[in-house]
């Protein structure tokens, strides 16, 4: 297993999985070993044993599309706990827990922000590592814009005001994004692009 990124504090590996290559994170903290897996998506099998590897307690979603979703009742079976925001919960075959915005998850020594980032779903989740530049986005904010927001739950004008006002104006230009599906990216070298999204519309 070999790390995604690490500081003095954090370890982050990913798992691509499923038919549409999503990303699996697992945040770990480096100093008690605990750890929280981003998106049950898909690969159960894998999941499970890389959960039970690094120390994985618990599960959070950043939203209910189906991508996402697939391995939560193999992992709930196995004992872990799934937390979800409440718009989005119905979307789960299951869960435990509900999120709010700007909660705070204890991963061991690691404080984890929960960030309500609506549009590309109405309960789309972003989580910030408190003490390193990493932000993890789901699918509102990729590389090249945001997510897609053309189906019965998405809102352009919504996903347009997370990024801007959620992501872009109280993290700075060096802040990492781990985005839902494909490569990281880092707040400034998108935030100059915000204005070309708006007019293009998607």
């Amino acid at each position: 297993m070999t790390t995604h990124y690490a500081d003095s504090a954090v370890e982050i590996y990913r798992y691509v999985v499923g038919p549409l290559a999503n990303n699996v994170f697992i945040v770990r903290c480096r100093a008690t070993g605990d750890a929280l897996l981003v998106d049950a998506a898909n690969e159960h099998e894998l999941l499970l044993e890389c959960a039970s590897a690094l120390g994985v307690r618990s599960i959070v979603e950043t939203h209910g599309h189906s991508d996402h979703i697939q391995a939560i009742p193999a992992l709930r079976d196995a004992g872990y706990e799934v937390a979800v925001r409440a718009e989005d919960a119905a979307m789960l075959p299951s869960y435990d827990l509900l999120l709010e915005d700007d909660d705070v998850i204890e991963v061991g020594r690691l404080r984890i922000r929960t960030i309500h980032t609506p549009g590309h779903t109405p309960g789309s989740m972003s989580f910030a590592i408190e003490g390193s530049p990493v932000l993890l986005t789901g699918d509102t904010l990729f590389p090249g814009g945001p997510g897609a927001t053309q189906t019965a739950l998405g809102d352009f004008p919504t996903i347009i005001t997370s990024i801007e006002r959620r992501i872009f104006a109280p993290y700075d230009a060096g802040t990492i994004i781990m985005p839902g599906h494909g490569a990281d990216s880092t707040l400034g070298a998108e935030g100059p692009h915000l204005d070309e999204w708006i007019a293009r519309g998607w």
